[in-house]
């Protein structure tokens, strides 16, 4: 180990002027076991380093097959390896200058041994949840209503939060908030997905039980419905099919629900267009508006992001195209949606790439650097930048 006459004598080769220098110096040497594939360096900003500081963890998620991301509680983040020209040392209880005291008057040695070094580390950077595979999964096995009659339940993969957390690389907050969007519910323990048709004919319980009662659609009574629809159906999902469509309010200590018309317009033009390749516009809006219960009124925009229009052919015509269908990495979306139309307005693409954005990220962004607007009959629309395969 160096002495402080040795590395005084340094100091003076270097023409360095000791009383310019910290009073504490760092005498680094190597311990017998260092080795540079031990420790990994993690960059964190701010809120990271306060959600560690304040005893909470860090999670990795990813299959062999993903790139790896980075869960807290509530957020999920993007891991790039970062490569520096200095290498990085590891020093346990080394003191940087803001923690000397200042009291220090006479120059001393610290001896610190490395116990690791680097030439990388990981940065973070925050990023959309990989939720796309949670509905995936759960399509493995929906749930189609309890056994009938005896019979036993199809046998399928079913997943418990904790399965899913070791699944999807997103945060748990973020997997239940999604969970509750594709309307979800928990079936002795395990997520389940509703089979669509099953999820239908709940809604139909539901609306068909409010017309024969004549309840104002704005204040559907829980345990009525409850008991009137229990011969029929689970009470669990009735309550689980009211919450999905309605809104859960209190009135002198009874639950009411007002059903939502966006809701249950738009679940009844997805059963409409399920099986259709395409519908005749006008013809469509016709049966569309005699489906849904009376009081309520349909229009084209509750089907933003589950409905393409197509104006441009005679009839008019409208297909089934859902989102959540779309590829989820944004170039290969914007290569799918070029592929099913050559041009878009702005109007007809927003919704099937709003999902897209990431913070503090425009539509707009998304199109300058995807996409080549013109104008048609004095209409802006947008082209793919590169030539698209149909």
């Amino acid at each position: 180990m160096r002495t402080l006459e040795e590395v005084q004598a340094t100091l003076q080769i270097a023409k360095l002027q000791e009383e310019d220098l910290q009073k504490t110096i760092h005498c680094l040497s190597f311990s017998e076991n260092v080795s540079s594939g031990d420790y990994c360096l993690m960059e964190l900003d701010d809120t990271l380093c306060k959600h560690i500081e304040a005893g909470q963890s860090l999670v990795i998620r990813g299959d062999k097959d993903e790139h790896a991301v980075l869960c807290s509680g509530d957020k999920t983040y993007e891991l790039k390896i970062a490569d520096t020209s200095n290498m990085l040392l590891f020093l346990p209880g080394c003191q940087t200058p803001d923690q000397f005291t200042g009291s220090q008057e006479d120059t001393h040695l610290v001896h610190a041994q490395v116990w690791g070094f680097c030439n990388s580390y990981w940065e973070v950077r925050k990023r959309r949840p990989k939720l796309k595979k949670l509905m995936r999964v759960l399509m493995e096995n929906p749930y189609q209503g309890p056994a009938i009659g005896g019979q036993e339940e199809p046998v399928g993969n079913k997943y418990t939060l904790q399965d899913l957390l070791e699944t999807i690389q997103a945060s748990e907050a973020e997997i239940l908030q999604h969970l509750e969007t594709i309307h979800a519910c928990q079936v002795d323990g395990f997520w389940r997905l509703l089979d669509f048709y099953y999820e239908m004919k709940l809604l139909g319980h539901v609306t068909q039980l409010v017309d024969s009662e004549s309840w104002s659609l704005d204040r559907v009574p829980l345990q009525s419905s409850l008991e009137e629809l229990s011969p029929l159906e689970p009470k669990e999902m009735i309550e689980h099919c009211l919450n999905c469509y309605g809104r859960r309010f209190t009135d002198n200590g009874e639950v009411f629900y007002a059903l939502d018309e966006d809701k249950v317009c738009r679940a009844t033009a997805l059963m409409l267009l399920k099986n259709a390749v395409k519908f005749n516009l006008r013809e469509f809006q016709e049966v569309w508006q005699q489906s849904v219960p009376e009081g309520m009124s349909t229009r084209l925009e509750q089907l933003k992001s589950a409905a393409l229009v197509d104006r441009s052919c005679s009839p008019e015509t409208i297909c089934l195209l859902r989102v959540e269908d779309l590829p989820e990495d944004t170039l290969e979306r914007f290569n799918y949606l070029f592929t099913l139309r050559e041009k878009w307005t702005e109007d007809d693409i927003t919704p099937y790439i709003q999902d897209l954005c990431g913070e503090k990220q425009t539509t707009g962004a998304l199109l300058t650097k995807y996409a080549r607007s013109s104008t048609q009959n004095g209409i802006k629309v947008f082209n793919s930048r590169r030539p698209v395969a149909t």
